[in-house]
């Protein structure tokens, strides 16, 4: 759902009057107060091991529960892509990365507690230190390796993964 049609009351004061400005705002007809909805930043990560294979995760929670992902997740306030991908990493998989490059992003849609969230999926290439250390934990509910030639995006829970997935293998042929 938009957030416009999600909230109908002004954060700032109150009224009623909170309605739609344009496609990314709102306007308070009391205060003036605008409100715009902008893209929130995400990483994703590709990691191989030694074979040569990605790690897919199960998630663990909706949206998308029990779909294929990449690990990774939301960039917090104040903290950069890539200092999200290293807390990322170890929040899900409890590893630590020894290098990481950035590739490429993809507008992605996330739907969340009834609202719909668009986002900017930054994609990220990284190594990890010793990937049979790697444990499913927090919103991960399993991972496990796959070769690329066995890889179906159709599991893949969202579709700026799926895209992700897609341009990442082609680019690997």
């Amino acid at each position: 759902m938009h957030f416009s049609k999600r909230f109908n009351f002004c954060p700032a004061c109150g009224s009623s009057g909170f309605v739609a400005d344009s496609e990314k705002s709102c306007r308070c007809t009391s205060c003036n107060f605008v409100y715009f909805i902008n893209a929130s930043a995400a990483v994703a990560v590709f990691i191989f091991n030694e074979k040569g294979q990605l790690l897919v995760c199960e998630r663990g929670k909706d949206p998308a529960k029990g779909s294929w992902d990449l690990p990774g997740g939301f960039v917090d306030d104040d903290e950069t892509a890539e200092q999200a991908v290293v807390r990322e990493i170890k929040e899900e998989l409890g590893v630590e990365i020894s290098h990481c490059t950035y590739l490429f992003s993809f507008p992605n849609r996330y739907e969340y507690s009834g609202l719909t969230i668009p986002t900017l999926d930054l994609f990220f290439k990284c190594t990890v230190i010793d990937t049979t250390q790697i444990q499913a934990a927090d919103d991960v509910a399993a991972c496990h390796f796959v070769s690329l030639n066995e890889i179906n995006t159709d599991m893949f829970g969202f579709e700026s993964i799926r895209n992700g997935v897609v341009k990442f293998i082609s680019s690997q042929m």
